[in-house]
C-alpha cells in the first residue's frame, strides 16, 4: 500500500494501533488539487487477529463492526500539515475509566455478552460502551497544531453548486448496543474546485434513554491555505426528543433515526473553533 505522508498509522510510541492493511488490500483512492492531497480507503470489517490487536491495544471490548482498515487522511505536504480519521483513533476517545458511561439496565448483560463473544480475559473494566468520542482527528506527526480560533466556517461559501471534484463517504465503526438503539461514526469528504469540507459524525440512539451527535468539521480554503477546525457536540433525553416530535411529525421512529434531522433538534452542549494558516 502506498504510503500516506506519515499518516498510514500512528506515531510510534504512542501505545496505538501500527498494524497496517494486507499488501494485497484494495489500494486507497487519492486525490490531489491545489497542493493538496485528500486520501480514502474502504475496506471489509476486520478479522479476529487484527481485532484482539485492536482490543489489546486499546483495552476495551470492540464495537460489533470495525472498520479498522478504513481512514479519511487530507495532507498539505509542502506545509508538512496533515489530519488523518481513522477508527482507531476515535475509539481511543472513548472514555475508559467507566465515569461516562450511560448507567442503564443493559449496561451489565451488555458487557457479559461482549466478553463472551469475544472471549476477553482481561479486558473486564468499566468503560463507555456506548462508545461515545470526542474525536477530532489525529494530525501528521510534524503538523503545525491548531490555534483557537473565532471564525466560523463560511456556509454561504458551501452553498455555492460548484462541482464536485471528489467525495466519499467512509464508516469507522458501528454497534447496535444489544439492539437497544446504534452507534456509529463515520467522515464524509466534498471537494471542489476551491475548498473542501470533511465531516466525522458520531451518532448516538440508546432507546428510552439518550441522543447523542459529535460532529467535526475540517473546512480547507485552497486559496488561502487556511484550514478551519469546528466541534459540535449535541445532546438531549430521548424521551424528551420524541416526545417534542409526536407534537408536530407523522414517523417519530423514523427521525430519531436520522442523524441528519437530529442535528437541527438536539440542542448543543459543547462548541469549539480552530484554525490553521498553512504556509506558502
Amino acid at each position: 500500500m502506498t504510503a500516506v505522508n506519515g499518516l498510514n498509522g500512528h506515531r510510534a510510541g504512542d501505545g496505538v494501533n501500527t498494524t497496517f492493511p494486507s499488501p494485497t488490500s484494495a489500494p486507497p483512492r487519492s486525490f490531489s488539487v491545489e497542493g493538496f492531497r485528500i486520501t480514502t480507503q474502504k475496506l471489509p470489517i476486520l478479522k479476529a487477529g487484527p481485532i484482539e490487536e485492536m482490543t489489546a491495544n486499546l483495552g476495551i471490548a470492540p464495537p460489533e463492526m470495525i472498520f479498522g482498515d478504513n481512514f479519511v487522511a487530507i495532507e498539505h505536504p509542502q506545509s508538512h500539515w496533515g489530519i488523518k480519521f481513522d477508527a482507531f483513533g476515535a475509539l481511543d476517545r472513548v472514555d475508559k475509566t467507566g465515569e461516562k458511561r450511560l448507567k442503564v439496565a443493559y449496561s451489565k448483560e451488555w458487557q457479559q455478552s461482549r466478553e463472551d463473544t469475544h472471549d476477553i480475559k482481561e479486558v473486564v473494566k468499566p468503560f463507555d460502551w456506548s462508545y461515545t468520542t470526542d474525536y477530532k482527528g489525529d494530525l501528521a506527526p510534524e503538523s503545525p497544531a491548531f490555534q483557537e480560533g473565532s471564525d466560523p466556517i463560511p456556509l454561504e461559501l458551501l452553498r455555492r453548486p460548484d462541482p464536485i471534484l471528489f467525495f466519499d463517504d467512509v464508516i469507522l465503526y458501528e454497534d447496535e448496543l444489544a439492539d437497544n438503539g446504534i452507534t456509529m461514526i463515520s467522515c464524509k469528504v466534498r471537494v471542489m474546485p476551491a475548498r473542501l469540507l470533511l465531516l466525522c459524525r458520531f451518532f448516538m440512539r440508546l432507546d428510552n434513554v439518550m441522543l447523542r451527535l459529535r460532529d467535526t468539521r475540517v473546512y480547507v480554503d485552497f486559496g488561502k491555505r487556511e484550514v478551519i477546525r469546528e466541534y459540535i457536540a449535541r445532546e438531549e433525553a430521548y424521551d424528551k426528543v420524541r416526545d417534542e416530535l409526536a407534537t408536530r411529525r407523522d414517523d417519530v421512529a423514523a427521525v430519531l433515526r436520522d442523524a441528519n434531522q437530529m442535528s437541527e433538534l438536539l440542542p448543543v452542549v459543547e462548541k469549539s473553533l480552530e484554525r490553521i494558516q498553512l504556509g506558502d
